[in-house]
């Protein structure tokens, strides 16, 4: 592969993760590779993330995919191990070396041998066959290697190193430390797997499917408590993007619309050339925003994130109120104000101190709904926007499509996010389809799109 099909296929692999990068960029990275060289592969790194980078979340993904197009070398051949107790015997204690000492290449020398010495499958050749192996497997190499296991062992070499004894607090940060470095060794090992199985498969193949996306390009239904982690530390860069966004278009709205018949009454002057166009002037109002949410079993994360996120946007609106429900409806927005703080805990604070439960704890969309118009219809009138966020899965139950027409009747426009993929609207117990034929029903499946149906479905 040419180097310039090899940035061309790099480039192309960010982009499928959703990173912006255009052609010009991808010409300045060529001008970077051509100023530093490929005699330094870390030179190379970081002259590629300076030149296509926006953001630093984005730095793991691309470190990821980087590996596979740009790696450290191919894979050496290994013959079977004779006595695989042994050599894992052995291997684990020149890990544990490794670890005590902090020796880079060392490990990068230990993942490729535990990958290929213990990682393979599907082949002829036993446990350790290289040439017969059909893949390789990060998950089987570190069950069987288990650095983790190694804390007290490589402990007690660092300390012996060190020479004298110290204090507890120091045997703490001592653990943690060690817990970094083992943690960088299973990031070498899961690197390893995926570059010896691109060097069979491709890397386009591999970066597709065995690279991680970024958080905010994360299914919500399928994100991991990392992941929701990582979007709640997003939520406050992503609200200050939106907010300058809102402000924009509130800005250009107050400009007004042209008065058509004052136009015209002014060209007269001027026989009949509209040379000074007449605006009419519209005083902004900022809109009312009702948030009605889900926050039983798997989508809880998708609410939670929107809630924050709206709560951390609350200045844009006249007024902010949150609703959350399972099978019954209780108002929330005091409580999402005293959680903002604590993101992790809103879930938690929600559902100890909100009553959303009756004799089941089954999400009952058509319970719920009437429930709100019959408790908190004041809540909603002519300049108020309401999103109702859920998967609109009843779980047999009524739907409620007479509560959700009143809704839809007194807001200025409901909008529905649902976090499923529309191809399982309608399945099972999900009456996508029949609350899309009252309101507005659009796939909300990650961050990525929640900013952009924010930024452009509400209203100025």
């Amino acid at each position: 592969m040419s180097t310039a099909d090899r940035l061309a296929g790099f480039t192309a692999a960010l982009r499928a993760h959703g990173f912006g990068i255009g052609t010009g960029e991808t010409v300045d990275a060529g001008y970077a590779l051509e100023a530093v060289g490929f005699t330094d592969r870390e030179r190379v790194r970081e002259a590629l993330a300076a030149t296509l980078l926006h953001q630093e979340r984005q730095r793991r993904v691309f470190d990821q995919v980087f590996e596979l197009y740009f790696p450290l070398g191919r894979t050496p051949e290994a013959e079977p191990y004779a006595d695989t107790a042994a050599d894992l015997a052995a291997l684990r204690e020149r890990l544990a070396d490794a670890l005590a000492a902090a020796d880079a290449g060392a490990l990068d020398r230990l993942a490729a041998e535990a990958v290929g010495g213990f990682g393979g499958f599907g082949g002829f050749g036993g446990v350790g066959s290289v040439a017969g192996s059909d893949g390789w497997s990060s998950y089987q190499t570190l069950s069987r290697v288990r650095p983790e296991t190694l804390l007290v062992r490589v402990r007690e070499r660092i300390r012996a190193a060190s020479g004298g004894a110290e204090p507890a607090f120091a045997d703490r940060l001592l653990d943690d430390e060690i817990r970094r470095r083992v943690e960088s060794f299973r990031e070498r090992v899961r690197t390893e797997a995926r570059r010896r199985v691109a060097e069979r498969r491709g890397p386009e193949e591999i970066a597709r499917r065995a690279v991680a996306g970024t958080a905010d390009g994360v299914d919500f239904l399928l994100a991991g408590r990392e992941q929701l982690e990582e979007l709640r530390r997003m939520v406050r860069p992503l609200a200050r993007k939106l907010a300058t966004r809102l402000a924009a278009r509130r800005r250009r709205a107050a400009r007004g619309e042209i008065d058509l018949r004052r136009t015209l009454r002014g060209s007269l002057s001027t026989g009949g050339v509209p040379v000074r166009p007449v605006l009419r002037r519209r005083r902004p109002r900022r809109p009312d925003l009702v948030l009605l949410c889900d926050v039983s079993g798997s989508v809880a994360g998708f609410a939670q994130f929107t809630m924050v996120l709206v709560r951390a946007l609350h200045d844009q609106f006249a007024r902010v109120r949150v609703f959350a429900f399972v099978n019954r409806v209780d108002e929330v927005t005091e409580l999402v104000a005293r959680g903002a703080a604590d993101p992790a805990g809103l879930g938690g604070l929600i559902l100890a101190e909100a009553e959303l439960t009756g004799w089941h704890g089954q999400s009952d969309y058509g319970t719920a709904l009437g429930g709100f118009v019959d408790r908190y219809a004041e809540a909603i009138g002519p300049r108020t926007v309401v999103f109702v966020l859920g998967d609109a899965r009843t779980n047999g139950s009524d739907p409620g499509l007479g509560a959700l027409r009143r809704i839809a009747d007194r807001a200025r426009r409901v909008h529905w996010l649902n976090p499923e993929q529309p191809s399982l609207w309608g399945t099972g117990d999900s009456v996508a389809p029949v609350y899309a034929e009252v309101v507005e029903m659009r796939p909300c499946r990650n961050a990525r799109q929640l900013e952009a149906l924010i930024g452009r479905l509400l209203p100025v």
